[in-house]
């Protein structure tokens, strides 16, 4: 008996042993995990990337367009070229061009013992309604210009008005689209200075956009999708900051360096005033920028200093070649807030002047070579044209480079109806004068000669030529983040020829020889745009 008690007291042991060894080893509910934690340090949008103490910030935009009265999405009918016949104003231009794009932007930033280390990049996807140009065939064959359909995407290196660009096109099946990819910034921030792709710090914060969507305004710089640099910013407090830049001249700011001593009078009439010349890159632009930004507005003051490097005057070494020939361009610009006429409204203002550095007024969105088609109400003559070209020199087979000088201004003024809607009314205005060099090259000495001064019908020849722009655009956000907007653009190419002459324009535009009156143009954009931001 005392046997059988031992038993039972000795397993009811064992069970109750084993009982709590069981119960101890029972999972225990863990604390929830933070896998997206808030970063506060920036302000809104950032959240820490889990495991690490960098934040980042995810944005962007999608924007459907249409553009009324334009070849590409951005400008009026100012040209004609190998790209495009907008300037043509004929069979082939485009009544409309529409355009689809998705902005995707990267924002990621961490504190160190040095400062905030910054990085940003920001691309965009687009595709674009394309266009043909003629060739010349007597069967009246066009063919695709897919370079300038992808070049709508200002990303993409321009020179000129319509630039080069690569797209997904297919020019014998009728699809008259092109998909592209751009890459606007890319830049890494620390301890002041800024390495990478940034809008370049001569220009003013609002760029291309005082008030407006239109890209083409003359009048100032504008790199809107930013430019190669290594930059140092010094910051002395109150808002006011001081920069200076070594930036990348040869995406956005080579108008040309043209040799004219290949001049002709039918290439004048495409905006060519002879043979493209730029040699390698050697400098950088150098640029230096004040700027004092406080609750009332904004001044800044900008100069940069641009190098001319050319080749060859001919084939080859031997033929010998100009020196370089330093240009230089100064801005202003004034920003006005808090102005009595409502709240947030504001007035955006800039002047610039240019010595041998063309693109500081001519921005490359507006390009600086003219060509446009019109009609005419003089007698035996087919039609009317205006033409006009800006580089940054020129020179002749054994000279030396001459600068082109051009001067321009650009403002808006923007009102707030109520916090749904607001309209804005914008303007520009661009003058290049050329030199003795150029205007005996192309005139003559006393004006009746040269490469076009001495044609037939020709009774006034100066190659100097002013471009005036005015618009006004309405916006209306029914909700936040999502605007709808009608854009409205007037521009005036005024040329300083005058005559009749007979000539046989490119084969792109479908113009026959004939004779054309010369003659100021005019053209009118309507951009109507729809854009989401997130």
């Amino acid at each position: 008996m005392k046997l059988v008690k031992s038993l039972l007291l000795g397993s009811a042991a064992g069970l109750i042993a084993v009982g709590g060894a069981q119960a101890a080893d029972l999972p225990v509910k863990a604390k929830a995990v933070e896998y997206v934690k808030i970063c506060s340090l920036y302000g809104a949008g950032f959240y820490y990337i889990p495991g690490t103490d960098t934040c980042i910030k995810l944005g962007g935009y999608l924007r459907a367009e249409v553009a009324l009265n334009t070849n590409s999405d951005f400008s009026g009918q100012l040209n004609v070229s190998s790209q495009g016949a907008n300037g043509a104003r004929n069979r082939l231009t485009n009544y409309y061009t529409m355009r689809a794009r998705e902005d995707l932007n990267i924002d990621t930033r961490t504190a160190t013992e040095y400062g905030v280390v910054r990085t940003f990049f920001d691309g965009v996807f687009s595709w674009t309604t394309g266009n043909y140009v003629g060739t010349g065939s007597a069967t009246g064959t066009t063919a695709y210009s897919g370079a300038l359909a992808a070049a709508t995407n200002p990303g993409a290196t321009t020179t000129g008005l319509f630039g080069s660009g690569s797209g997904s096109v297919n020019g014998t099946d009728g699809n008259t689209s092109a998909g592209s990819l751009g890459v606007y910034y890319a830049f890494i921030q620390f301890a002041g200075f800024t390495m990478g792709k940034a809008v370049s710090q001569f220009d003013a914060p609002w760029t291309n956009y005082p008030g407006n969507n239109f890209d083409s305004l003359v009048g100032g710089s504008g790199t809107v999708t930013g430019v190669n640099q290594f930059t140092y910013t010094a910051d002395f407090g109150q808002g006011v900051t001081a920069a200076f830049s070594a930036e990348d001249s040869t995406s956005y700011y080579q108008a040309g360096n043209l040799n004219m001593t290949g001049a002709t009078a039918a290439g004048m009439l495409g905006g060519a005033y002879g043979s493209n010349g730029i040699g390698g890159s050697r400098s950088p632009n150098l640029v230096g920028m004040v700027r004092v930004d406080q609750a009332w507005g904004l001044f800044q003051a900008s100069v940069a200093a641009h190098d001319n490097h050319v080749a060859y005057y001919g084939a080859n070494e031997a033929t010998g070649h100009p020196d370089d020939k330093w240009g230089w361009a100064v801005q202003l610009a004034l920003s006005i807030k808090n102005i009595p006429t409502g709240a947030g409204d504001v007035i955006n203002i800039s002047g610039v002047y240019t010595d041998g550095a063309t693109r500081y007024n001519f921005q490359n969105l507006a390009g600086s070579s003219y060509s446009m088609f019109g009609s005419s109400g003089l007698a035996g003559a087919y039609g009317s044209i205006g033409f006009a070209s800006a580089p940054d020199t020129v020179f002749i087979t054994g000279s030396s480079q001459e600068t082109v000088k051009t001067w321009g201004f650009r403002g808006a003024y923007t009102h707030n109806w109520d916090p749904y809607w607001n309209t804005a009314i914008y303007g520009a205005y661009a003058q290049a004068q050329y030199g003795s060099l150029a205007k005996t090259a192309i005139c003559g000495a006393g004006g009746a000669g040269g490469v076009f001064g001495g044609l037939a019908g020709v009774t006034g020849c100066n190659p100097d030529f002013a471009v005036a722009q005015a618009g006004i655009i309405t916006r209306w956000t029914p909700v936040k983040n999502l605007t709808f907007s009608a854009d409205l653009t007037w521009t005036h190419l005024d040329q300083k020829y005058s005559g009749a002459v007979a000539l046989a324009p490119s084969g792109t535009t479908a113009k026959p020889a004939a004779v054309y009156e010369l003659k100021d143009q005019d053209t009118v954009t309507l951009l109507l745009r729809a854009q989401r931001n997130w």
